[in-house]
C-alpha cells in the first residue's frame, strides 16, 4: 500500500506541484514557441510525453544496469577482465552522454512515426519537432531519475522502474497540461487589446508567470495526501 501511495505522490508532484515548466522552468522553448494554437500545443504535449517516457525508461535501464556504482552488467564485465577483484566501478560520468543519445534516438523514432501515420501533424510541428531533442525538460526527467537511482546513499531507497515511469509519464502530462492551457489563453489574448510594448513575447511571459503563481496553490497537496492515505 505504501508503495502505491509513493507512486501517487510522485505522479501528483510531477504533474502539478513540481510541474516541469511552471516550477522548474525547463522546456520553456517549446512552451513559448508551440503554444499559439490549442491543437498544436496539445499534440506537442503528447509528443513530449511519449518521448520523455521512452527516454526515461531507457535512462533508468542504463543507469540501473550499467552506470551506477556496482551495476550488475558493469560488475560482470569487469569480473571477466579482473577475476576476484573487489573494485566497485562507477560509470556515472557517462550518464549525460547516454541520456543525450537516448533522447535523440527517441525523438527520431517519434518523427518517423508521425511522418508515416500523421503527416498533417508532422507538417504542423515543422521545425519544432526536431527541437524536442533539445527540450531540457526531457533531460531534466532523466537527471531526476539518475538522482534517485545512483545518487542515493541507501541502495534500498533507489527508485525502481515503476517510480521512474510515474515521474516521466505524469511529468510529460503536466507539460501537456501547461502548454495546452497557455495555448488556450494565447488564443483569447489574440482578441484582446494588448498594449504595444507587451505584444508577443512580453504578454506571453507575463501569462506564464501568472500561471506559475497559480500552480503554487498546489503546494502542500502531497503532504495532505500522504497524511490521508498512510
Amino acid at each position: 500500500m505504501n508503495h502505491l501511495v509513493d507512486l501517487l505522490l510522485i505522479a501528483v508532484g510531477a504533474a502539478f506541484i513540481n510541474n516541469f515548466v511552471l516550477h522548474y522552468f525547463v522546456g520553456i522553448c517549446p512552451f513559448i514557441g508551440v503554444s499559439r494554437r490549442v491543437d498544436q500545443a496539445f499534440g506537442m504535449g503528447l509528443a513530449v510525453t511519449f518521448v520523455v517516457t521512452i527516454a526515461s525508461f531507457l535512462a533508468w535501464f542504463f543507469t540501473w544496469f550499467v552506470t551506477r556504482p556496482g551495476a550488475p552488467v558493469t560488475a560482470w564485465v569487469w569480473g571477466l577482465f579482473a577475476p576476484g577483484s573487489r573494485t566497485v566501478l562507477d560509470l556515472s560520468i557517462l550518464n549525460y552522454l547516454i541520456y543525450i543519445f537516448v533522447i535523440a534516438s527517441s525523438v527520431q523514432f517519434v518523427e518517423m512515426y508521425l511522418k508515416r501515420f500523421f503527416p498533417a501533424l508532422f507538417k504542423a510541428f515543422g521545425v519544432y519537432l526536431p527541437l524536442i531533442t533539445t527540450n531540457c525538460a526531457i533531460l531534466f526527467a532523466c537527471l531526476e531519475i539518475m538522482k534517485h537511482v545512483s545518487g542515493v546513499r541507501d541502495p534500498a531507497a533507489a527508485w525502481g522502474l515503476d517510480q521512474a515511469l510515474a515521474l516521466a509519464v505524469f511529468g510529460g502530462l503536466g507539460f501537456a497540461l501547461a502548454i495546452t492551457m497557455m495555448a488556450g489563453i494565447r488564443e483569447e489574448l489574440d482578441l484582446c487589446d494588448i498594449p504595444e510594448p507587451l505584444k508577443g513575447a512580453g504578454i506571453t511571459l507575463l501569462t506564464a508567470g501568472i500561471m506559475a503563481m497559480a500552480f503554487m496553490g498546489f503546494t502542500g497537496v502531497d503532504r495532505g495526501l500522504a497524511a490521508f492515505l498512510r
